[in-house]
């Protein structure tokens, strides 16, 4: 039975990044046996801070929550962008050149609150994301800034609200036969991992199933 995980997320969200040692274990763990994708979920002013002290504020207490032996940096936030399109297009635009991975925006992350880079500007994020993936800069950034990429941010972003949470990252794992686990906020790994592993036992057991009686009758 096929399984799915998808990770909505906001390239420059602090509690996205937090959760990336348990989206990275999640990934090891279940390599072969799970699907796993990412997308973007722009963040919109409601879900942004209105000062570097207000976000600074939100980072010690993320970090105490997460025992950070360093605390993030905010010298990458610009209060008059309503939302960080740059950064997240980059990251989508990099999956054309054959970056569907994490690592292009794991660099973006990264660079932003770690080391306080001006992701919000085009030019800085193509940059980023170009020596990540050993891309052009030029269509890196090209790709970037098309129509395409950004529709398919926004309906990205659209799908997660759709689906009635707030909080990034937000976690949907499906199976094919409908089962859906939606964790929205949740960056540690035990509540994942356990969700996981009771759906690929139901998995096992619809196997054990269809191979003493085959498929249901069909009336």
């Amino acid at each position: 039975m096929a399984i799915s995980v998808t990770d909505y997320l906001d390239v420059v969200s602090s509690w996205c990044f937090w959760s990336e040692p348990a989206w990275a274990e999640l990934k090891r763990r279940y390599e072969g046996r799970v699907e796993f994708q990412w997308k973007i979920a722009l963040m919109d002013p409601t879900g942004l801070p209105t000062s570097r002290e207000q976000e600074q504020w939100f980072y010690r207490r993320s970090g105490m929550m997460m025992r950070s032996p360093f605390m993030l940096n905010t010298d990458w936030y610009d209060r008059s962008l309503p939302e960080w399109i740059a950064p997240n297009s980059v990251a989508e635009a990099a999956k054309e050149f054959g970056f569907g991975d994490d690592r292009v925006r794991l660099a973006l992350a990264r660079a932003a609150l770690r080391e306080g880079k001006k992701v919000g500007d085009w030019n800085v994020a193509a940059e980023i994301g170009a020596q990540a993936g050993g891309i052009d800069a030029e269509k890196l950034l090209e790709r970037a800034k098309s129509p395409a990429i950004e529709n398919r941010v926004r309906a990205s972003t659209a799908e997660f609200r759709s689906l009635q949470i707030t909080q990034r990252p937000a976690f949907v794992i499906d199976t094919e036969i409908g089962d859906r686990a939606i964790f929205s906020g949740v960056v540690k790994l035990e509540p994942l991992a356990a969700t996981l592993d009771s759906m690929l036992d139901d998995a096992a057991a619809y196997a054990a199933h269809k191979a003493h009686f085959g498929d249901p009758p069909a009336k």
